[in-house]
């Protein structure tokens, strides 16, 4: 029988030492019981795995960027934009790159059966999007800021507003995760997932940035979110996808 043909990737310098969190970070209590309890093994990717199946643009839905737009109403909540650039570490753009977001609504609460917390559901809101980065390697979402919601971590512990984001490689098999906050939200200070990022400058990365040329005269807010795949400005990414919800 013929051995599989090993895809070789290129191989790049090491993200700076802090960007990353721990796998077992002693504040965000979950991860105790989650994370791998030995070292972690790297296995070789073959050409069957990085290769399709490929979402192209042809499957992708006409407001799949547009979260506001998705129901035959419009959802509550004070509309967004955001949008912002794949790079790599080079700070080349990253182009036909497949991105996801997912997000609680305005008042802090995800449509998950998991979420039962007292904060209503919106009817025309879902809170999930994706989209393709085009030749310059940039994203647009509309969507509806997000509200903080409380989880059971610590007492009276509440996550800050924040969207998750998953970037696809040319495969299914390479995916990054990473989360998005807004500029001076007051519950940074509490929040174990934030701080758990040693170096300061890599959670500050995660912030976004309001930009006004982005706004949108009556309807819409402006923010700026790049995302960088590795290299000295690399965005921080999860070692798995977060559980919090």
């Amino acid at each position: 029988m013929a051995t599989p043909t090993e895809f070789r990737l290129p191989r790049y310098g090491e993200d700076p030492e802090g960007t990353h969190p721990p796998l077992d970070s002693s504040g965000y209590r979950s991860t105790a019981l989650r994370h791998p309890k030995q070292e972690l093994v790297l296995l070789p990717q073959m050409l069957t795995e990085v290769t399709g199946p490929l979402l192209g643009p042809g499957r992708l839905g006409e407001h799949d960027n547009d979260l506001t737009r998705q129901h035959a109403g419009e959802p509550q909540g004070q509309r967004i934009i955001v949008t912002g650039r794949l790079l790599d570490g080079d700070g080349r753009p990253v182009r036909d790159s497949l991105v996801e977001i997912w997000q609680a609504n305005a008042g802090g609460r995800y449509r998950h059966t998991g979420d039962r917390w007292p904060s209503p559901l919106d009817p025309n809101f879902d809170g999930v999007g994706r989209t393709l980065t085009d030749s310059d390697g940039r994203y647009t979402f509309t969507t509806i800021k997000p509200g903080a919601y409380p989880w059971k971590n610590h007492d009276n512990a509440w996550r800050p507003a924040h969207i998750h984001f998953s970037v696809f490689g040319s495969a299914f098999t390479q995916r990054l995760v990473t989360q998005m906050y807004f500029p001076d939200d007051p519950l940074f200070s509490q929040d174990p997932i934030f701080n758990s990022i040693p170096d300061e400058k890599a959670r500050q990365r995660m912030v976004s940035r309001y930009d006004h040329d982005v706004t949108q005269a009556e309807w819409a807010l402006g923010f700026q979110f790049d995302i960088v795949l590795r290299g000295r400005d690399a965005s921080v990414f999860e070692e798995e996808e977060d559980e919090d919800e």
